[in-house]
């Protein structure tokens, strides 16, 4: 069921929507809504996973979050709401629902570490294929999707694929260079850790086939023609160096170097264009945006400082921030970014705990997933990320991992129950 739903998310297109549906027909959405509904079956017939730890602090956060922007959304109702805003706040409610379903069908559906390994290597393929995709489109110029409007039963919305300079700013299946960016890039510290270790098969030398999706995300990313994506390649690097070997790490290094130097020479013009990015930066018309933006939050703010203006009531005509921490401190107020934020900390702190209770195979995902979780946070500043399919869904789904990955953890000073154990248990308790 999980696997469905990373195909629905990263090989259709996302601007790809049910005819008649609008915002409510992307397939990805709809089935997260299948998730939600067979997880409620489940805990109604009494499905409880079996568990050595005592709170569930991924669960605990999410919950918190719903809470909040159920919440919000009852005070921008009751406050009044112009007509075009209600149907993109119902539309929040739906998301909110599909991500949820996801987030908690990963945390408790996953009955051991091999289940985890088989869902992420299928993450790490599908990834990749998105970036080879990317890559395609940046040498032939062309976006290489026309056909999928030919699709019975589908409408195709409006794509951002653009140039900047001479260059193609590729999207993949994505609907924006930013959102294809936070896939390639937020996911790469997964793609570098299935890499190191042969595809999280422990003690078996590494393979090369592993190390392709990795080496395609990098090369994406340097010639992506984005700041954010350079950023976020750096950031997924850094946060993948600890839980790699030292030999990997010097491979890592060294191999970061080389591609940056291979593609500075191949095309002619992405070195001056991407050092152009940030020694301009301070003149480039989106970091100014980006920095007005900041600086007009509280403005925004002031008429609901605790619960902000509602979960996507807050549209482009107001202003566009291009920062999904600060679009989240407006439309959800300081409780909804908090609560956010705790999903992130939530997530990648139980990966971090989870990691010290495992096998190394178990312990190398769980690191992978925390590196993942930094690198998103990162990248949400630089786009209303949660407005995306892509990196909303690929955000729970990770954290989804990381809950299951605690769950199945030994605390200190107890015994872990093996993957049979944990398996059987899921048969006898449905």
């Amino acid at each position: 069921m999980l696997t469905v739903y990373l195909l629905l998310l990263l090989v259709v297109p996302s601007n790809l929507t049910v005819v008649g549906l609008g915002s409510y027909g992307r397939p990805s959405m709809l089935w997260g809504l299948v998730l939600l509904g067979w997880w409620v079956l489940w805990r109604l017939q009494g499905g409880v996973m079996h568990s050595a730890r005592h709170h569930q602090w991924t669960r605990i956060a999410m919950s918190l979050l719903v809470m909040v922007i159920l919440v919000s959304f009852a005070h921008a109702m009751l406050r009044g709401q112009p007509a075009d805003q209600i149907s993109p706040a119902l539309s929040a409610l739906v998301r909110t629902a599909s991500w949820s379903g996801v987030l908690l069908v990963a945390m408790d559906g996953l009955g051991g570490v091999d289940d985890v390994v088989r869902l992420v290597r299928r993450l790490v393929v599908l990834t990749g294929l998105v970036a080879a995709l990317g890559l395609a489109q940046f040498l032939t110029q062309r976006p290489m999707l026309s056909w999928t409007a030919l699709l019975p039963g589908f409408e195709a919305g409006a794509d951002d694929f653009a140039s900047r300079g001479v260059f193609a700013r590729a999207v993949g299946t994505a609907t924006h260079p930013l959102e294809f960016a936070a896939v390639v890039v937020g996911m790469l510290p997964m793609a570098v850790a299935a890499a190191t270790t042969g595809g999280f098969r422990g003690g078996r030398p590494p393979r090369i086939r592993w190390w392709i999706p990795a080496a395609v995300a990098v090369v994406v990313a340097l010639v992506s023609v984005s700041r954010s994506a350079i950023i976020g390649l750096v950031v997924a690097i850094l946060a993948s160096m600890p839980g790699m070997p030292v030999r990997a790490r010097r491979i890592m290094g060294v191999s970061a170097v080389l591609a940056a130097a291979g593609v500075a020479v191949a095309v002619p013009g992405m070195a001056s264009t991407v050092i152009g990015l940030f020694s301009g930066a301070s003149e480039d018309p989106s970091t100014v945006s980006r920095t007005a933006a900041l600086e007009r939050v509280p403005e925004f703010l002031s008429a609901s400082p605790l619960l902000g203006a509602g979960f996507g009531t807050f549209l482009p005509r107001y202003y566009i921030f291009d920062n999904q921490w600060a679009l989240t401190l407006v439309e959800l107020g300081v409780t909804g970014a908090v609560a956010l934020a705790g999903v992130f900390a939530a997530a990648g702190w139980s990966a971090v705990v989870a990691a010290r209770g495992l096998d190394p195979t178990g312990a190398s995902v769980a690191r992978a997933a925390a590196a993942c979780l930094l690198t998103l946070a990162v990248l949400y500043a630089f786009f209303d990320a949660l407005g995306f399919p892509m990196p909303a869904g690929l955000l729970f789904l990770v954290a989804g991992v990381c809950a299951a990955l605690y769950r199945m953890s030994t605390p200190p000073g107890g015994s872990r129950r093996s993957d049979v154990d944990m398996n059987l248990h899921v048969r006898d308790s449905t």
